[in-house]
């Protein structure tokens, strides 16, 4: 496989053994990928991309959850909406329930109705497949945790996208806000490593938000701002196995002291349009 380095050094033991638990992923491969308009930081439309190459790292990334023992999905990528690769950003799903994103930019507002029409293909009844009434963009500003759903606001969804999570899911919402437009997404600041453990950028985050996420997560990985802007936390986690991008080599040593193993893939291609492991992978929690 192209882009993919091999299993990192043996993990230094935690206190408590880490255990992988089987994931289920939608993917969509990027068969329309382009940078043709700039919607964040990152994009940059004068700058060539090359598809292929941006393919065969999609499907690297796609093959290593599935040597990892993890299900995964796809959904058909559509012409004209390059973005569509992002699946992370079309739904956030939660105990059989899934609330479709309402996109914040007119470029990529036409994913909404594919991704709740894919949902219905799948068997979700409408009551299950919730389209948001106001701007949210799926698991890109929402983390689950085991306590809680973490909500990024500040750039992209709007806070009271938040009321509408906690209502349908059923469970507490806490809101963050998100202050350097390079981190645009939650997803881009901070990830869940396993049900009550996750890694952040402090420097990503306002004062307040930064107190809270001490005070419920007072051992937290923190991520330096070399890895945070190499797309580092835009990661994927199963509880033992850890997914990031291969340029943030000092937050994988400190996965790996945490207990974590971790694999680091090459997603240079895609990250031309602001996105890594995590914004390609959208996890189903049915």
């Amino acid at each position: 496989m192209t882009g993919l380095l091999a299993p990192e050094a043996t993990p230094i033991p935690a206190r408590i053994p880490r255990q992988a638990r089987t994931r289920t992923y939608v993917m969509c491969r990027p068969d329309h990928f382009e940078v043709s308009y700039r919607i964040n930081a990152w994009m940059d439309p004068d700058k060539p991309t090359d598809r292929e190459l941006a393919i065969a790292q999609w499907e690297d990334l796609r093959a290593l959850f599935i040597e990892l023992g993890h299900h995964v999905r796809t959904i058909d990528a559509a012409p004209g909406l390059p973005d569509m690769v992002f699946a992370a950003n079309g739904a956030l799903v939660v105990d059989g329930k899934a609330l479709i994103s309402r996109f914040h930019h007119p470029e990529r507002q036409a994913e909404a109705r594919l991704w709740a029409e894919w949902f219905r293909q799948q068997g979700y009844t409408e009551s299950q497949v919730v389209q948001a009434a106001f701007t949210s963009e799926g698991e890109g500003d929402y983390v689950t945790t085991g306590g809680a759903i973490l909500a990024g606001n500040g750039f992209r969804s709007d806070p009271r996208s938040q009321a509408e999570a906690e209502a349908l899911f059923g469970r507490p919402v806490v809101s963050l806000k998100l202050v350097d437009p390079r981190f645009y997404h939650l997803d881009t600041a901070l990830a869940a490593l396993d049900d009550d453990e996750i890694v952040y950028y402090p420097g990503a985050f306002d004062p307040q938000s930064l107190r809270v996420l001490r005070q419920l997560f007072p051992d937290a990985v923190l991520a330096d701002e070399e890895d945070a802007l190499a797309f580092g936390l835009n990661l994927v986690s199963d509880g033992r196995n850890v997914i990031l991008p291969e340029p943030a080599t000092a937050l994988a040593g400190k996965l790996r002291a945490h207990g974590f193993r971790t694999h680091r893939v090459d997603l240079a291609e895609l990250l031309k349009a602001g996105g890594s492991v995590k914004c390609c992978t959208l996890e189903i929690r049915d």
